[in-house]
């Protein structure tokens, strides 16, 4: 894929300036390499504390005309390559809405696997459809088979 990860460039999400420098990790902008053009962020962040879950978080926005060109696959696959070696966590998770089909199809697709089990409601979430969320996990040894290939990824991580 084309694509450019880029935390240098600004694009304000909310996300307070310097996380990234303070923390050591953090959310990147995505964008086509091609063009320049912003189509969303990919990144890591720490669990809310009201989740019944803790750990790291990957989690992926993106503008619909990004969708379909597997942009968030590889950025994701780079991300986290990024945070199993730079932050070594044993696994890393990821959450969103039971409808949200593509983000779960993205979510196996690199190497996640969900347990009905650990489902949950968002406590964040006023109630309604979209309270009710999955959650996927990939642990460290699953990711270094998918991750091997990482010299044929097209992304790159911009400082």
């Amino acid at each position: 894929m084309l694509t450019n990860l880029c935390r240098s460039r600004q694009h304000d999400d909310g996300i307070p300036p310097g996380e990234f420098d303070d923390r050591g990790f953090g959310w990147w902008a995505l964008e086509i390499r091609e063009t320049g053009e912003f189509i969303g962020r990919v990144g890591l962040d720490e669990v809310d504390e009201d989740m019944p879950f803790a750990g790291v978080d990957i989690g992926w926005r993106l503008m619909r005309s990004g969708w379909g060109h597997g942009y968030v696959t590889e950025a994701a696959l780079a991300c986290l390559a990024f945070g199993f070696e730079a932050l070594g966590p044993a696994e890393v998770v990821a959450s969103t809405t039971v409808n949200n089909l593509r983000s779960r199809a993205v979510m196996r697709r690199i190497g996640m696997n969900r347990d009905p089990a650990d489902d949950f409601e968002d406590p964040s979430v006023p109630e309604g459809l979209l309270r009710q969320c999955v959650l996927y996990r990939v642990p460290a040894e699953t990711l270094t088979a998918c991750t091997t290939r990482r010299d044929t990824f097209r992304t790159t991580v911009c400082r």
